[in-house]
């Protein structure tokens, strides 16, 4: 019960300091750092993603950038077409939510280990890039939408007000909406590991044989857990392709599915806020190593990737949070005198 009081305390502590964020940042910095800033909420909102699944489900998938992939170029097909952003918003979120239940049900029903799993979903994330890089003509096009291949869709059309095409989302009104869907999507996944289903699915994490034998389907709850993964990880990719109003088959690509499993690796496995400061530490990193153009950032990534899986194998915030816990350790709860019961007792009998 403590732990659980500390848990929601520290979860409270995550969503005021977002709300914070969200109601005075946007009055205290430029456009231009505005739409900085903007970025690392999406692609947080995508490690988030993976942070989940890993580590509260179990389930390591190679293949996040599938389901983030998708979900931009869902939406960027759809609002060409539709012209009204709504739809188009609901369908990066749902398309990638059924393509990740049907590869979900194929693995996990099908009884393939986790081995098989991780293959698997790397390939698919390569078929879909390799896929999405051959229709360069101009006969690939999905009704008034031609896909571009290797050059992408340019110039998609950003979210608008439901029904009014011509008030569309400034960048202060995308550094909103961005962090606000974090929040909510953050908020939401604490309540739902809180529950009683996400104690079953951390239950199955830990043993599954276990679980099983007290009547639980892991498959099913595997299913789920994958599922709500790829919807939030399509729900960054509408967020990706409104930043930059631009998406590419490299959002396929091999580099950002590892970059998604750095991202957990260095803020930690097991927590929900970690993969936040893992995506933000390395993205902010990865721009200054660029901007310095004085190493190869692909070289200091996978370094980064092995001293933190030598050194520091639990991820910054869990290792911090096991810090302060050696230097402020929690006061023990007073005992209880052993012999309260019988003093009760024996006043009982004198009265």
């Amino acid at each position: 019960m403590a732990r659980f009081a500390v848990s929601w305390k520290s979860a409270a502590l995550c969503i005021a300091v977002g709300v914070f964020l969200l109601i005075f940042l946007p009055n205290r910095i430029d456009d231009f750092t505005l739409i900085q800033v903007t970025i690392y909420l999406v692609m947080s909102m995508l490690a988030v993603s993976l942070g989940f699944i890993w580590g509260f489900g179990g389930i390591l998938c190679f293949g996040q950038a599938a389901f983030f992939g998708l979900g931009a170029y869902t939406y960027a097909i759809s609002v060409v077409n539709i012209g009204d952003s709504s739809v188009p918003f609901l369908l990066s979120v749902v398309v990638p939510a059924l393509f990740a239940a049907l590869l979900g049900y194929v693995i996990f029903y099908g009884r393939l280990s986790d081995v098989y799993m991780g293959v698997i979903t790397l390939t698919v994330t390569l078929i879909l890039f390799n896929l999405v890089n051959s229709t360069a003509g101009p006969e690939w096009k999905i009704g008034n939408a031609p896909l571009g291949g290797f050059n992408g869709i340019p110039a998609i059309p950003p979210l608008n007000w439901p029904g009014n095409v011509d008030e569309t989302i400034t960048p202060r009104g995308m550094f909103n909406l961005s962090l606000g869907l974090l929040i909510v999507v953050y908020a939401g996944l604490r309540a739902l590991i809180s529950s009683r289903i996400g104690r079953v699915i951390v239950a199955i994490k830990e043993n599954e044989q276990r679980a099983q034998l007290l009547g639980y389907d892991p498959r099913a709850y595997k299913l789920f857990v994958f599922t709500l993964g790829g919807a939030i990880a399509g729900l960054a990719g509408c967020l990706f392709a409104n930043w930059g109003s631009f998406t590419s088959p490299t959002i396929f690509g091999l580099a950002q599915s590892a970059q998604i499993i750095i991202w957990v690796i260095v803020g930690g496995l097991g927590t929900l806020v970690g993969p936040v400061v893992g995506c933000v530490l390395i993205q902010w990193l990865t721009t200054q190593i660029g901007t310095q153009q004085t190493f190869n950032s692909n070289l200091v990534l996978g370094a980064i990737l092995v001293l933190f899986v030598l050194l520091v194998p639990k991820g910054l915030v869990p290792s911090i949070g096991s810090l302060l816990e050696r230097v402020a350790p929690r006061r023990p709860r007073p005992e209880r005198r052993s012999d309260a019961k019988p003093v009760a007792l024996a006043e009982e009998r004198r009265a």
